[in-house]
């Protein structure tokens, strides 16, 4: 039995990292057992995923498996994009260059930063009143 083949790679956002899977196909998303537009419920979310493959022209080429775990809806919408982005180059090393120039291939590095003492968060101080 022929082994079919895939594409494997990590992408990470924030706190939230994503794992893909991308395999010869229609080109159907899933992301943790669910369809794209079930699991992230924006629009722009979706479109933000889907960014790598347009970019590339391979919307119908690839089926995309992903499993997300940590942060928010957003930072692995991210993350998701990352990942297809760094398996788009390990499918093909000629897509890297489009990749690379439109800054799909870099991790994102802000997160967020650690809440200081003395202080109520990070950077917000507590309340002064002068009575």
């Amino acid at each position: 039995m022929a082994e079919q083949v895939r594409y494997y790679a990590t992408g990470h956002r924030k706190n939230a990292k994503a794992k893909i899977w991308l395999a010869p196909g229609p080109g159907t998303i899933t992301i943790n057992a669910r369809a794209a537009g079930e699991y992230l419920g924006r629009r722009t979310l979706e479109m933000l995923i889907v960014q790598p493959l347009e970019l590339v022209e391979a919307v119908g080429k690839f089926d995309v498996r992903a499993i997300v775990l940590g942060g928010g809806i957003s930072g692995q919408a991210g993350a998701i994009r990352h990942g297809i982005s760094k398996a788009l180059v390990v499918a093909d090393p000629e897509y890297r260059p489009k990749l690379r120039k439109r800054g799909f291939l870099t991790r994102d590095p802000r997160v967020k930063e650690r809440k200081k003492y003395g202080r109520k968060r990070a950077r917000r101080g507590f309340q002064f009143s002068k009575r």
